[in-house]
């Protein structure tokens, strides 16, 4: 049976996963009788309803901007391949809002018509050839004037394959804005009639909203076909780890990181003289702020969450080693002389944990250092960085100079003592 909108309470399809195996997708997962919304280890689902919908929608913008094709690859199961996942879902986003933002109206073209009229604007070729003038003088003048007045004409073909995406929008993820639903379309889904259309309305369009809104009808169109109408979508990602390091990426990285990448070299004994680099190591992200410089790796693991793993849930050697190398060449080759720190980043949530956190986005619980080094300096020793997963995917977007310096902070205690 069809999604209940009358007694749909969106707090009960929601769903913080685990990471562990069979549950670590993030995203949607939906069809006509039910919908569950997948959140990252670490999310806190607010209590209302006012607030889980923009996190939602915040969550769906993040999917979108942060996942491409390769991403959105679900595996169902060991006997199934893998399915690729790509639902347009800003696009029906895009649809809703533009239908919400004009008040609940369609998109209409306009035709030009005229009437007689002592107001308005002039339609002097018109007027010439239909009105009979006075004369004052030897001057004409029109009492009576054709003036060109607007007119929706509702009946246009774009307006209604618009009210037909407004319904399928609605249909599929409207439960997010309104328990009800738009009117019914009145025209038949027609894929070629309606992808030519719209083509040809976007190529002869100015205005940036409604070309935002025909690519938009375009995406969808593309996207329904006979297999799809009436079937289960989905829009996430299993590997959200990837999501995980392009967000920390954005929110605290350099844009010019692969300055900071180091290289092996080798020299073929039986080839040519010369020197070729191998692949480099590529830390995930490089912050420089006031002058010091942070050797970042973003870390989707669980410990921020369930601390009683101990360090099984923390990087290991190898990710400790690389990253004490990324640290050693950016102090030794790009510093400058310049302190540089070092961190993994994990998520947490800063409302529901072990560390005693009082509330804080941010806090350094853990310390590592390579064995294999004596009297380590400050940049190998590798701080473990939590952070509140729902404040990283709700402020991901914009300038974030206030949380560098939070972060400067946390992973500028090396060495300080735990608190008992």
């Amino acid at each position: 049976m069809p999604i209940d909108r009358e007694h749909f309470n969106i707090r009960e399809h929601c769903h913080v996963n685990s990471n562990e195996v069979g549950d670590r997708f993030v995203g949607v997962k939906a069809d006509s009788d039910n919908a569950v919304i997948y959140f990252p280890v670490g999310y806190e689902l607010p209590s209302s309803e006012v607030e889980l919908k923009p996190d939602i929608k915040n969550l769906f913008q993040v999917l979108a901007t942060f996942t491409d094709k390769r991403d959105r690859l679900l595996h169902v199961d060991k006997f199934t391949a893998p399915q690729s996942v790509d639902f347009p879902i800003q696009a029906y986003l895009n649809v809703i809002n533009y239908y919400l933002d004009h008040n609940g109206t369609y998109y209409s073209e306009t035709e030009s018509a005229y009437k007689v009229d002592a107001r308005g604007k002039t339609n002097w070729s018109r007027t010439i050839k239909t009105q009979k003038p006075m004369l004052q003088g030897n001057s004409p003048i029109y009492l009576k004037q054709v003036v060109r007045i607007q007119t929706p004409n509702l009946n246009r073909l774009i307006t209604r394959i618009h009210k037909y995406c407004v319904y399928e929008s609605f249909d599929r993820i409207g439960w997010l804005y309104t328990l009800n639903k738009p009117e019914y379309p009145d025209i038949s889904f027609d894929k070629t009639m309606f992808l030519s259309t719209l083509r040809d309305k976007l190529s002869c369009t100015n205005n940036d909203n409604d070309k935002r809104l025909f690519k938009s009808m375009i995406a969808m169109i593309e996207f329904l076909d006979d297999k799809t109408i009436d079937k289960q979508f989905y829009f996430g990602t299993d590997n959200f780890d990837s999501v995980w390091e392009k967000l920390i990426d954005k929110y605290f990285g350099e844009t010019n990181k692969e300055a900071y990448f180091p290289h092996a070299k080798w020299t073929e004994k039986y080839g040519p003289a010369k020197g070729k680099s191998a692949s480099a190591l590529e830390p995930d992200s490089i912050m420089v702020y006031k002058g010091k410089f942070y050797v970042l790796d973003a870390k989707y693991y669980k410990y921020g969450v369930y601390p009683e793993l101990g360090t099984a849930a923390l990087p290991q050697s190898s990710d400790i080693n690389k990253q004490i190398t990324y640290a050693q060449f950016v102090k030794r080759e790009k510093s400058g002389g310049a302190p540089v720190f070092n961190a993994f980043l994990m998520p947490f949530n800063k409302s529901k944990n072990k560390f005693d956190s009082n509330g804080v986005w941010m806090q350094n619980v853990a310390e590592a250092v390579g064995d294999w080094i004596d009297n380590p300096e400050q940049y190998e020793k590798v701080q473990g960085i939590v952070i509140d997963t729902r404040y990283l995917l709700k402020n991901f977007d914009g300038n974030h100079d206030y949380d560098k310096n939070l972060l400067a902070v946390e992973i500028e205690k090396v060495n300080e003592a735990p608190k008992e």
